[in-house]
């Protein structure tokens, strides 16, 4: 870890330890948007990067003041809690069990440790507006290195370590990556975020317009059809309002469509990934074949994982001589902990999807804004469930996913509003935040 980290850490820590509990989210999301994942210490097999640092000051905090999540446990807690525990367990199952165990308990460490810090520090809707603020603020910056590396080719955040100073290109289009460890995850970020700019157009309108070029902004400059196409199932998410009653039938209709797709199509219905291209220069057909693997070689990761997939498919990766790219966060549940595990991650965001549909049906008469903005929790979840089938995310970017599931978390146990006045419904400008939020309920 350089001067300049050493001295930044120092700086958030500190603030992560002092703020307010309404603002503690600020210094953990910084140490996410401006760190990179080469700056970290090493304790032995331990590799403690500036997040998992600032996730260790957090839980001190969060200790030293007996803070507590809002409303108590839910369901969503209980399974990301059971996620957590099969991802250590599963070590038993793989031949070098000491670095398998090293290697989940750091998996488990970040994923349970953001999520419960951020379930602590954002209680309710207004928490919600808030940590939505401080995202697309950090976001600015990034949009504007990321603005100039798309043009220049240089990375400013090389700096640091850990990401190359060249952008990569590819097709000829230079692909601008940021603090992150690759262009897609970058432009995933800027995709998934965009949404909280929405969430403050009636509050702060400047700041939402801005907020939405700077997310657009990250979104192109990655030049990849991944954000792209993650920016549309936000968008699809949102197109679904208007027939939120309906979800039970979509979902079914969704099923039926899938399997006459695989009926009728000769290859597989989810080679219909390989025909996504939209800059020129997509590797769909890997992210397809990849699934075929995962489903062909079945017998070798069910259980517990696996420690070899080179031979899934005719590539490999750099960093690995056992391993092919998985470009699937699911399928990585997989690798790392088998069948269970995946599963698991698979409950954990179904039971997210079932407390957005339980806090809408408990506040039918809310404004339309506050029913919107908990719907809009529930399109960036989308958007991050069908990424996870071309994507995998490997670096800062799980913040954002642990991020909006704390978000989600922190509604469950609320009721937005109760009996509320008429002229509070049909004028929600006039003060709802304030005398319509009861908590605990």
């Amino acid at each position: 870890m350089n001067s300049l980290s050493t001295v930044f850490l120092l700086v958030v820590a500190y603030y992560l330890f002092r703020l307010p509990k309404a603002w503690a989210a600020l210094p953990l999301l910084a140490g996410a948007c401006y760190m990179t994942l080469g700056q970290e210490m090493v304790l032995g097999p331990f590799h403690f990067t500036v997040i998992r640092i600032l996730v260790a000051v957090g839980g001190l905090r969060v200790a030293s003041r007996k803070e507590r999540i809002a409303g108590g446990w839910t369901p969503l807690d209980r399974i990301m809690v059971a996620w957590g525990i099969w991802g250590v367990f599963s070590s038993c199952f793989h031949k070098d069990f000491s670095s398998a165990l090293v290697s989940r308990l750091g998996m488990v460490y970040d994923g349970l440790g953001l999520y419960f810090l951020l379930r602590v520090f954002i209680e309710g809707i207004d928490g919600i507006v808030k940590v939505c603020k401080i995202v697309i603020i950090l976001l600015i910056p990034i949009a504007l290195e990321m603005g100039v590396e798309h043009f220049r080719g240089t990375n400013a955040f090389a700096v640091l370590g850990g990401i190359p100073e060249e952008c990569e290109v590819r097709g000829g289009k230079i692909r601008a990556q940021g603090p992150f460890s690759h262009s897609i995850l970058a432009g995933t970020v800027g995709a998934v975020c965009w949404p909280m700019a929405l969430m403050l157009w009636r509050e702060n309108r400047k700041l939402a317009l801005v907020g939405l070029a700077a997310t657009g902004t990250i979104v192109l400059a990655s030049s990849s059809s991944g954000p792209i196409m993650t920016s549309a199932f936000v968008l699809l998410g949102f197109a679904l309002w208007r027939a939120r009653r309906h979800m039970r039938l979509i979902r079914w209709g969704v099923v039926v469509v899938i399997i006459a797709l695989d009926i009728v199509m000769k290859a597989p219905v989810y080679y219909l990934i390989s025909k996504v291209d939209l800059t020129g220069n997509s590797t769909g057909w890997h992210r397809s074949a990849l699934i075929g693997a995962a489903i062909e070689h079945f017998n070798e990761w069910w259980l517990g994982g696996t420690d070899y997939t080179r031979d899934w498919m005719p590539t490999g990766v750099q960093w690995s001589q056992d391993h092919t790219d998985i470009t699937n966060h699911y399928i990585k549940m997989g690798v790392i902990g088998g069948f269970p595990l995946m599963l698991l991650f698979i409950g954990v965001l179904a039971s997210a999807f079932a407390s957005i549909g339980k806090v809408l049906k408990r506040n039918t008469i809310a404004p339309f804004e506050l029913q919107f903005q908990i719907w809009t929790l529930g399109a960036i979840l989308f958007a991050h469930t069908v990424t996870f089938l071309s994507v995998a995310y490997f670096d800062q970017s799980v913040v954002f996913l642990y991020l909006v599931l704390a978000a989600i978390g922190s509604l469950s146990t609320e009721v937005v509003v109760k009996f509320p006045l008429q002229s509070d419904v049909l004028a929600p400008e006039a003060g709802v935040y304030g005398k319509n939020l009861s908590h605990n309920c």
